[in-house]
């Protein structure tokens, strides 16, 4: 089968080199055709590029972030389409940021592009179930249309490696946090943890940047935390070597409504290196994982976030078991090779 993958999206996006890598690992032929630069000429340039391999594709597939690009795709072929939405325009910059209003101009501009890239599209993936439901309901779209895919980890980066101790100091527990600080992540909540143990010589190490990034280093200082560390977003080599060093990493402990809606990339790349993981205890995350394979708490709950936390430094059997099964089902269901498998499921069951 051939497949064009098509776009204005970096290849380095997790989401789209998974299903890509997930493809090529099941036989498939991955033509792509896309561009990464954010002016206006981007289209004219994909189009240039799509000329070049019409006729050469037997579906085509629109990679994240492709809302936009949709209308495009839709004019260029009349080929079926599978639209990987991953994520909704609105539910993200209104819903969940807060960027604006629901009644603004933009709201109503997101709302168009979530609901009319659907509707182009003969499939459309999401990563959970709960975040089709919100879909469906949101933007009156029906629940047929669209397919679970889980979000996994590219497995040849993230993948078991011997504890490293170059970057450890003694009779120091160490919790790893990665992510983008949006408000579904609940940053605050775990620098509010943090405050709870500080005198556990237990160290957080916070990675990335985002909406809330000064409000929680502002919060940490307020707080005069010593255990926690702010570091900027790494490179995947960087972020591997960091996930190797910790005891456990942390997925997301937030309130607002995405929370509920998705299971994070973080979760699966650290499950994919064979580390124990607490996450707040989710719709969404029940539809893959349970208590065997993570550690779950209560969403926007420092308190019990500090013990679990607490728990796990005690337990170290508790660690390897929670590590090993974590693992064993990112492999069984969510590695990019089963993902890619998945993929072609629908792609048969439309062609």
């Amino acid at each position: 089968m051939r497949v064009l993958y098509f776009g204005v999206y970096n290849p380095s996006y997790a989401r789209n080199s998974i299903l890509i890598n997930g493809l090529k690992e099941n036989g498939h032929e991955v033509i792509e055709c896309r561009e990464r630069i954010r002016a206006f000429w981007k289209y004219p340039k994909l189009v240039f590029k799509y000329l070049k391999i019409r006729g050469k594709f037997d579906i085509m597939i629109v990679g994240f972030c492709g809302q936009e690009v949709m209308f495009l795709a839709r004019l260029l072929t009349f080929k079926p389409i599978i639209f990987d939405a991953f994520m909704s325009h609105y539910g993200g910059y209104v819903i969940d940021r807060g960027y604006f209003t629901k009644n603004s101009w933009r709201a109503k501009y997101y709302r168009f592009l979530d609901t009319w890239s659907c509707k182009l599209a003969q499939v459309v993936l999401l990563d959970t179930d709960a975040h089709i439901d919100f879909f469906v309901k949101e933007f009156n779209l029906p629940r047929q249309k669209f397919r679970r895919i889980w979000i996994g980890a590219n497995d040849f980066i993230f993948y078991p490696m011997l504890n490293r101790e170059e970057g450890r100091v003694k009779n120091q527990f160490n919790v790893l946090f990665f992510a983008g600080f949006a408000p579904l992540q609940g940053v605050k909540y775990i620098i509010k943890s943090a405050k709870i143990l500080e005198k556990d010589k237990i160290f957080f190490n916070l990675v990335g940047a985002g909406q809330e990034k000064s409000e929680a280093m502002l919060l940490a200082q307020a707080l005069k935390l010593e255990n926690v560390m702010f570091k900027d977003m790494a490179s995947p080599e960087d972020l591997k070597k960091m996930i190797a060093e910790a005891d456990i990493c942390l997925g997301i402990f937030g309130d607002t409504p995405k929370t509920n809606l998705v299971i994070p990339n973080k979760v699966y790349e650290s499950l994919a290196m064979r580390k124990p993981v607490i996450t707040a205890d989710t719709e969404a995350i029940r539809e893959l994982f349970d208590e065997h394979d993570l550690l779950l708490v209560k969403s926007a709950n420092p308190e019990s976030l500090a013990a679990g936390i607490m728990r796990l430094k005690n337990n170290p059997s508790l660690r390897d078991s929670l590590a090993q099964s974590g693992h064993q089902k990112f492999v069984e269901f969510a590695s990019p090779k089963v993902l890619g498998r998945e993929l072609t499921k629908i792609i048969i069951e439309i062609i």
